[in-house]
């Protein structure tokens, strides 16, 4: 197994070598994300709040003060800065800026037009979104993105956040990730407001959502003529478990189209796949609204058909044992670390024609096992697309400290930085060290390269360690 050590005395920061070899575009974006409620603490006033308070957090556990983001959030931009990192992508908490509707609270957007700035002061550019899965309470109680006025209110707040912070921001994200908050809330049951088995009120909220990005793509494009719009988008891969077995076939295509397809069908074509274009209302005035797209990429997951899983349409989801992989969730594996996955997403995507952002990739690694592996065979990845062309502009890693992971409490940790959330003591890993000098030298050098190639699977136990 290869090792961080290079010498006894040597220090995480000397252990990396700059000899150039993959050398990335000027300008590229060397970056993490972030979302509002798994770092700033206290958001109390989301459904999210109300999710945790109702004892749906696996662990029992709730985000309490998160990362501390509301009180000092500049802590975590002066680690970014040192680490040479120049953008961060953040999410604006809807329910702290309009905690009832149509009513605005100034010490809030105060607040943020402070992050904003401190990134700015410290040269990383802020790239903004407005919905990471939370919204307020009284939207959730008006039946959400079900409502018949979700559009005109998504707009308002949309309007109102661009009118405040568009001088500090012209990147913007509509959505984070909205087959996964429909998935996760209306079929699995994960996520608030935790419905199983509702295949067809998910795909009428992805259909909702696709027109409220629509609104606030054109509402954007209103008041700041030059600001680049897109969303952030989950691509899985799905491979059938039994390649040589056409139920296994079938049921991974139905899958990969009901998530990874149905939300880029709306902006790619104006229009559903058949037959989900007769059951959804018209979405032809959505088709092109984004300047960019962003990939969220993660997972490799295999799919079986089963009759156990009826309410999943039969789809066995599920996790190989013998792949790599990060720590287990409380409940189930999290998924396969698979960095080509990048490859295959941005090859899908690409036929948009539009530039595009990883904005998310990562995973959960309280020991930095196979995390700097990931990193390494990530930036490989991007490396050989922009080779061949694709029109790449940037990698947000997932993320920088140790965050609240959603239903999966504090259990799941996925930090460059390792967070003691009793203390607020923050602890550099092995992977930021290594993240750090990728993004300092605006590319890769060979003993990196080398050093963490691709390895077997039978050479990534559960308990190695890099």
């Amino acid at each position: 197994m290869v090792s961080f050590a290079s010498g006894e005395n040597s220090s995480p920061k000397d252990q990396f070598v700059s000899r150039a070899w993959m050398n990335f575009p000027d300008g590229f974006l060397w970056g993490i994300s972030t979302a509002a409620h798994q770092v700033e603490g206290r958001n109390e006033n989301n459904q999210w709040s109300d999710w945790e308070c109702s004892g749906h957090i696996r662990n029992g556990e709730r985000s309490g003060i998160a990362c501390d983001w509301w009180n000092n959030a500049e802590r975590d931009f002066d680690l970014a800065r040192e680490m040479g990192l120049n953008a961060l992508r953040m999410s604006i908490e809807w329910s702290r800026i309009e905690p009832q509707p149509d009513q605005w609270d100034l010490q809030a957007i105060k607040r943020y037009r402070q992050m904003l700035e401190g990134l700015h002061q410290r040269g990383i550019r802020p790239m903004l979104c407005l919905h990471h899965f939370t919204h307020p309470r009284w939207f959730e109680r008006d039946n959400g993105f079900l409502s018949t006025n979700a559009e005109d209110i998504f707009e308002r707040f949309t309007r109102r956040v661009v009118a405040e912070f568009g001088d500090l921001c012209g990147y913007w994200v509509t959505f984070n990730e909205p087959n996964v908050f429909a998935a996760l809330g209306y079929v699995l049951g994960e996520f608030p407001p935790g419905e199983k088995g509702k295949i067809g009120t998910a795909l009428r909220i992805l259909h909702s959502m696709a027109r409220c990005h629509e609104r606030a793509y054109r509402a954007i494009h209103e008041l700041q003529s030059h600001a680049q719009v897109g969303w952030a988008h989950n691509y899985a891969i799905f491979e059938p478990a039994r390649a040589a077995f056409p139920p296994d076939r079938w049921i991974t295509r139905l899958v990969n189209h009901l998530f990874n397809e149905t939300f880029l069908a709306i902006i790619d074509h104006g229009k559903s796949l058949f037959p989900l274009n007769l059951l959804n209302g018209n979405v032809r005035h959505v088709q092109g609204a984004c300047d960019f797209v962003g990939l969220n990429v993660y997972s490799r997951f295999h799919v079986s058909f089963s009759l156990r899983h009826a309410s999943q349409l039969f789809a066995n989801v599920f996790v190989p044992a013998d792949v790599p992989q990060g720590d287990s969730g409380a409940e189930k594996p999290y998924g396969e670390a698979y960095p080509a996955a990048i490859r295959l997403a941005v090859e899908r995507f690409s036929r948009l024609g539009k530039p595009i952002y990883i904005l998310e990739n990562g995973v959960p690694d309280a020991q930095d096992r196979i995390r700097p592996w990931l990193i390494v065979n990530a930036v490989k990845e991007l490396d050989r697309l922009i080779a061949k062309g694709n029109d790449i502009r940037g990698y947000f890693h997932w993320t920088l400290t140790d965050n609240f992971e959603w239903s999966e409490g504090w259990g799941l940790r996925f930090g460059l930085v390792a967070l003691d959330s009793s203390t607020q003591q923050r602890t550099m890993r092995p992977s930021g060290h290594l993240y750090s000098a990728i993004a300092k030298a605006n590319g890769m050098s060979l003993d990196l390269a080398e050093r963490f190639a691709p390895v077997p699977v039978e050479d990534l136990p559960s308990d190695s360690r890099f």
